[in-house]
């Protein structure tokens, strides 16, 4: 299971949140008033963590959204081919290949042999940042 529930009234700035299939980042969140007729509204306004586009969700504050598992692993960096990096997990030695990161401080720190944290985020996988080396 990639996701858990929550109440979106319980959300906050820098949770994480699915909208349309897509984990996002909050970046922006308010709240209106109950009027006459309904209940309170929370707009959303959240950034995608693959795509980096803007998405936003406008509902009551008791609706049950979707919230990603976030699990966060290390990785050694095996191979760089082009836009893709080839990275094996340090705890199950499994290799697999993943998208370079868009940031180029992030991208120009990346290199074989060295230490990264990613993020395994419903079923996709993302940098995140690069680990200090560590002296044995």
């Amino acid at each position: 299971m990639s996701v858990t529930y929550a109440t979106l009234g319980d959300l906050k700035v820098g949770s994480y949140i699915v909208i349309n299939g897509e984990p996002c980042r909050i970046v922006e969140i308010s709240k209106a008033k109950t009027g006459k007729h309904g209940s309170a509204k929370a707009h959303v306004v959240a950034i995608g963590l693959f795509t980096g586009s803007k998405r936003t969700l406008v509902a009551p504050v008791d609706t049950r959204v979707e919230v990603p598992i976030i699990e966060k692993r290390i990785g050694q960096v095996l191979a760089v081919t082009g836009d893709t990096l080839q990275i094996m997990d340090m705890e199950t030695f499994e290799t697999f290949e993943v998208e370079k990161p868009k940031d180029p401080n992030l991208a120009s720190k990346i290199e074989p042999g060295v230490e990264v944290e990613y993020w395994n985020v419903m079923g996709r996988r993302m940098i995140m940042k690069v680990r200090p080396p560590r002296n044995y």
